[in-house]
């Protein structure tokens, strides 16, 4: 068959599906590509006979600016997430993060505990990468990401990226996963790849969602003890109205209610700590690692019309508010970070954090001569105000509060953009399309102090911890009011030179006001040796700038210090004059090679196979220097300076006396750097197969996703004997994450019934701690296997009910040996994406008019 005909048949198949999906309020809209070509429609929940083949000739729009393509037909690997699928996911409380780590083997998102600002906002990897390498658009428009860092999380530290779930599940139409480097094509932070979330376009019908649950589960930590929590209830509706003459207007809206957990073990009391504190709370679960609580709501809207017969206009928008709460670590009855008459049984903070944020976007497309365009205004918005409550600021005495403001931060960007293509012809067989566009960016970042109570040192600094416990405030010298303004241009040129080969080649010239010039560029190919087999490929380079959040981050956490000592760590913007004291440098850009290579195949039994394998090279990568203890902390024995740090110290007026410590109250701190030149190697597998089966449609798809991170080349190891990358980075970088990810999903469906089963496969991981003194304590955490199940049944045409679970054989990972589980308090570390939550089993009820 030639390339002309199989273009036909994709076509008419899609036509097809189109017809089958019956009433449109059972259909998924497509999108626009950038410069406005007619949309593709794909059906929601395709007829039982073209699940499989409709999900691989679904034409997506992101991964090359001319002709859509299919899945199989495109030069790089692009996964395909319908709304289905995402109703299916057995996602926790509706979470679209969630969702696609349960469906995407290559897309990681780990819970997050103990993790301060990482509780409540949590990074996603993509191939391995860090979170924020990854670039997230909405209808094809750039997403801002999130104005604060996890300091305190394992995968994801020190990044700022796009917060997935606030973007509402019930407003997606699909999702395309563009597994391969892309900066070229799209800008800066698309080094490991593309995730494009497309708004749902339908112009009719009401959709409704009610969905409960609950862990149900046996803690072997706590004596088998029988636990039920974590209770979530969640609600959705959405609607659609026609606009005019072909125009359409869609919006919804999520609430999410989420009970906390608690996976604590039994507390047997740290050896450093007084030991009447163990006849006070010893054998009890004092800590509380878990699910913090937490409270959701999601709105939006997606909106489009012609306002002549040249040219549309279109806007859409969201807004997520989240009120949520993370755990801190517990203090006894008995040391500098308590006063026991206001705490007699000690006590655990628990922090807080109000995650406000709001997106929009609104342009004009159409035709003009032979150039189609789009003209688009694109603003998103992050707050986060971060607190903590049953506190002390124990340096303050009896007056202290009990509850404190720590700090705020704010992240926007504005962005316009002018995109064009039109066919030319330059000798081929058929006319190749010619993309160029133009961006103007602006990004704004700041950050604001806390309340004084929660970082002055008080009357009792001298015995007594100083600043809000789980949440020293920001100080007036940390907060920073930072600015960007980027300009950027782009070309793309693809066609098929051939029949059978297609090639796309791609650059971008981008600039900001704060770093010089980056060209990139990016060339892919397909060549259809056989009729349905396919080679395909790309080399390209990408960068990222460092993100304002990484530039003008100033935080504090507590974190395991010398000894395993709960110890305050400060994290200070770049520019801090002690962290230059320290070591700190100018952040440069990161730059990336990436190469792909991959192989499609299409049977007519309905099985489609692809493999592609990758390589992504990434220099000066932005990580978090290691902690630096620096000072005397208040009522410990004396930790030394390292050496050669008081030489810095005395750069910017202190003495060896006059520590870091007396300075800025701080007992240790960190900040970012370019640490690091990294290479990670690995192989995405995809296959699926569908047949009809007992009067119903068999489908069943398997993925495999194997990403590999080393550390090539560590910059500046160490500055003045100050070590700027230790073990613990060293193994976030490497280890942290599961290297091997894979999914079976099975599912079978008539009119009436649908049935479910997904088994996950999560790699090992490995933790490293670093408590001073050559301990090191290592410990790799098995691979395991979770099972996920949901059962549908249709009652009537209007109304489904779906039951299911997930983790439904209660799986945990390995427990952590004595020498990382805190004394007993902390039996499951966070690493493993099996989580420790145990199962979740819940009840769905919708209803579509």
């Amino acid at each position: 068959m030639t390339g002309r005909s199989r273009s036909v048949r994709i076509v008419l198949w899609a036509a097809f599906a189109c017809v089958s999906a019956g009433s449109g309020h059972a259909q998924d809209a497509g999108t626009r590509d950038a410069a406005g070509a007619t949309p593709t429609v794909v059906p929601a929940t395709p007829s039982k006979a073209l699940v499989s083949k409709t999900m691989i000739e679904t034409m997506v729009v992101t991964g090359t600016r001319g002709a859509q393509r299919s899945i199989l037909t495109t030069p790089v690997p692009i996964d395909v997430i319908t709304s289905a699928q995402i109703n299916d996911a057995g996602a926790l409380g509706g979470e679209f993060g969630q969702a696609l780590q349960n469906l995407v083997p290559s897309f990681n998102l780990q819970r997050q505990s103990n993790s301060g600002a990482a509780d409540i906002v949590r990074p996603a990897q993509l191939r391995g990468m860090s979170p924020d390498q990854v670039l997230v658009l909405v209808n094809g428009k750039r997403r801002h990401t999130t104005s604060i860092t996890g300091i305190d999380a394992k995968t994801g530290r020190g990044t700022a990226p796009v917060d997935f779930n606030s973007i509402p599940s019930n407003a997606i139409s699909r999702v395309e996963v563009l597994r391969d480097g892309a900066g070229a094509q799209y800008g800066s932070d698309a080094i490991a790849g593309v995730i494009n979330v497309i708004l749902d376009e339908r112009r009719e019908g009401i959709d409704s969602e009610l969905t409960w649950g609950e862990h149900v589960t046996r803690f072997s930590p706590a004596g088998n003890k029988d636990i039920r929590d974590g209770k979530t209830l969640s609600g959705k509706v959405a609607f659609g109205l026609p606009l005019g003459s072909g125009g359409f207007l869609r919006a919804g809206a999520e609430y999410k209610n989420r009970d906390e957990t608690n996976r604590s073990g039994i507390d047997t009391v740290p050896f450093f700590e007084d030991e009447a504190n163990i006849r006070l709370v010893g054998g009890r679960r004092n800590y509380k690692p878990g699910d913090g609580a937490a409270k959701d709501l999601n709105l939006w809207i997606n909106a489009g019309a012609p306002i002549s017969d040249a040219i549309e206009a279109y806007g859409f928008g969201t807004f997520n508010r989240r009120d949520a709460e993370g755990t801190g670590f517990f203090r006894y009855p008995i040391g500098f970070a308590n006063i026991q008459a206001v705490y007699p049984s000690g006590y655990r903070p628990i922090t807080t954090g109000l995650n406000k944020d709001l997106a929009f976007a609104s342009g004009l497309r159409g035709k003009l001569a032979q150039w189609n365009w789009d003209a688009s205004l694109n603003f998103g918005r992050n707050e986060f105000d971060g607190g903590v409550k049953h506190s002390l600021n124990p340096s303050l005495g009896p007056a202290s509060p009990h509850k404190f403001d720590v700090a705020q931060y704010e992240n926007a960007q504005i962005s316009g953009n002018f995109d064009t293509t039109r066919n030319i012809r330059v000798g081929l067989a058929s006319p190749a399309t010619l993309a160029l566009g133009v961006e103007l960016r602006r990004q704004k970042y700041a950050s604001h102090t806390g309340d004084v109570a929660s970082y002055v040192a008080g009357p009792l600094a001298d015995s007594l911890a100083i600043g809000a416990q789980a949440g020293n405030g920001l100080r007036p010298e940390e907060t920073r009011n930072l600015d960007r303004n980027v300009y950027s241009a782009y070309a793309e040129l693809s066609a098929d030179v051939l029949p059978t080969v297609f090639v796309d080649v791609a650059g971008r010239y981008e600039r900001s006001n704060d770093f010089s010039a980056t060209t990139s560029g990016k060339l892919s190919a397909r060549w259809e040796f056989i009729d349905g087999f396919a080679l395909r490929g790309a080399v390209s380079n990408s960068f990222r700038a460092p993100s304002l959040v990484q530039l003008g981050f100033g935080t504090s956490s507590t974190s395991f210090g010398a000894g395993g000592r709960l110890t305050t760590v400060n994290t200070l913007p770049v520019d801090d004059p002690l962290a230059r004291a320290l070591g700190a440098q100018r952040l440069d850009p990161e730059t990336s090679r990436n190469l792909s290579l991959g192989v499609t195949g299409s049977f007519d039994v309905g099985l489609n196979l692809s493999a592609d394998v990758f390589r992504i090279d990434v220099d000066d990568r932005i990580t978090l220097s290691e902690r630096i203890d620096c000072g005397t902390p208040v009522a410990a024995e004396a930790v030394s300076l390292p050496p050669g740090t008081a030489g810095f110290l005395a750069a910017v007026g202190l003495s060896t006396a006059d520590t870091l410590c007396d300075a800025r109250n701080i007992t240790a701190a960190n900040f970012f750097t370019n640490a690091v030149n990294t290479r990670t190697d690995g192989i995405d597998v995809v296959a699926s197969y569908a047949t009809t089966l007992f009067g119903g449609t068999w489908d069943v798809s398997a993925s495999y996703s194997f990403a590999e991170t080393r550390i090539r080349k560590i910059n500046n190891p160490a500055v003045a004997g100050v070590i700027l990358l230790g073990v613990e980075e060293q193994n976030t970088i490497e280890d942290a994450a599961p290297q091997r990810r894979a999914i079976l999903t099975s599912s079978w469906r008539n009119d009436t019934w649908s049935v479910l089963g997904r088994l996950t496969y999560q790699g090992e991981t490995t933790r490293v701690f670093n408590f001073g003194g050559g301990f090191e304590p290592r410990q790799t955490y098995d691979a395991k296997w979770q099972f996920d199940t949901d059962v549908a049944f249709k009652v009537t045409d209007s109304v489904k009910v779906h039951v299911g679970a997930s983790n439904l054989f209660d799986t945990y990972p390995n427990r952590s040996s004595s020498d990382i589980n805190f004394f007993g308090n902390l039996p499951y570390d966070v690493l493993s994406p099996v989580g420790f939550n145990g199962r979740f089993v819940y009840a769905t009820a919708q209803m579509t008019l």
